[in-house]
């Protein structure tokens, strides 16, 4: 099942109609959220993140997805069991050319089931194809998503488990699909927005959650050299918190009293 519109629909009963700006023009964006226990999980980040989207695309969020009351009912309805990843795509309705006609939008829900992954990352590298760039839509996902496309195509050639990527200055970004966090000196780094990375929700929440109980933590423009001389480097994601091993000659600690505590404030315990 799927939900168009609001319309909950058979997958095989769906067609998109033309004119669809978000195939024409990547006219939109989309928001990856996970649903257990009856809830989305960083559901205030999750909702943040869309508004921020919607604002800067200059679309109009339906009054079913705006708010976190209603973004919880209509998304409840495509979750009929207790773990779900849902994809939540917004475009830009009407025709046109590279002028919008509208800020109205069409949006469509699908599900499948959620599998947590907090499995170690033996071996990364540095991305050689690709970079991060800032843009006024490089916090939201969809609009620069042909970089990490290349990034996982890049990934896979080189037979690697993950790939790091860097700005166009070189300061280390993010993964192909996670925020990238380390530690040093009993503080946590993470690269700033203004390398272009995306504002993934499980990062907010965890610098959230480490600064709440007093964990000094850095966000910044940092070059490799930073990172390749970190204890412990881990990825996040709405999928889990996956430790990196290696990167060529450098061997990383895969776990850390810091990451522990972390892991344990992520989850509430």
């Amino acid at each position: 099942m799927l939900l168009y519109n609001g319309q909950l629909l058979l997958d095989e009963d769906f067609a998109l109609t033309l004119p669809n700006r978000g195939l024409f023009f990547n006219d939109g964006f989309f928001e990856t959220l996970v649903w257990t226990n009856g809830a989305i999980r960083y559901l205030p980040h999750h909702l943040a993140r869309m508004q921020r989207a919607a604002a800067v695309l200059d679309l109009t969020l339906p009054s079913e997805l705006a708010t976190a009351e209603s973004l919880t009912h209509t998304l409840g309805r495509l979750a009929t069991s207790n773990a779900h990843r849902l994809r939540l795509q917004f475009w830009r309705s009407g025709g046109g050319l590279y002028t919008p006609e509208t800020t109205n939008c069409h949006w469509l829900a699908t599900t499948r089931p959620f599998q947590p992954n907090d499995a170690p990352l033996a071996a990364a590298g540095f991305a050689e194809t690709v970079q991060t760039r800032l843009s006024p839509v490089s916090f939201c996902k969809g609009p620069e998503s042909l970089t990490y496309v290349l990034a996982a195509r890049e990934r896979a050639q080189r037979g690697l488990d993950e790939l790091l990527l860097l700005d166009m200055a070189g300061h280390v970004a993010e993964s192909v699909s996670a925020a990238v966090f380390w530690v040093t000196d009993n503080c946590l780094f993470t690269p700033a927005l203004a390398t272009g990375c995306v504002a993934g929700v499980r990062r907010a929440h965890l610098l959230q959650v480490a600064r709440k109980h007093g964990l000094e933590c850095q966000e910044g423009l940092f070059q490799p050299a930073a990172l390749l001389q970190a204890e412990t480097v881990f990825t996040a994601n709405v999928a889990g918190i996956r430790v990196l091993g290696s990167l060529g000659e450098i061997r990383w600690k895969t776990t850390s009293p810091l990451l522990l505590r972390l892991r344990a404030w992520d989850t509430g315990h």
